[in-house]
């Protein structure tokens, strides 16, 4: 695997890394998600779709809260990712998170895996 860049940013209850694996952008929220935070998750998915960076994988095993902000954000990026020819994975889902995703049907739309090696190995 080719590790690229790594960076990372934090607002009090999420912080966002992000890091080059081969063809795909990682970037792993850890925290709360929600209509305070979702620009800090934002920010990274945009410039890595503004990079060419089309095949994103988000690792949510850390991701402790998501609500409808949170989850609008996760879609904008899979709308644009799509257009390029790519795809937002998801990984690693805690269930309260899971349970956000299944309630708003938002699982049907997007590629879901176990694990982030998983997402990087599809």
């Amino acid at each position: 695997m080719d590790r690229g860049t790594v960076g990372s940013a934090n607002r009090g209850r999420l912080r966002v890394e992000v890091r080059t694996e081969g063809p795909s952008e990682v970037v792993t929220p850890a925290g709360e998600l929600d209509h305070h935070t979702a620009e800090l998750l934002r920010a990274p998915l945009e410039n890595a779709l503004d990079q060419g960076r089309a095949r994103l994988v988000v690792d949510c095993s850390h991701l402790e809260f998501c609500d409808s902000t949170g989850l609008n954000v996760l879609l904008g990026a899979r709308l644009r990712a799509e257009a390029a020819g790519g795809g937002v994975h998801l990984a690693g889902m805690l269930p309260v998170v899971a349970r956000v995703f299944e309630i708003t049907g938002a699982e049907a739309v997007f590629t879901v895996h176990d694990t982030v090696e998983a997402a990087l190995a599809e």
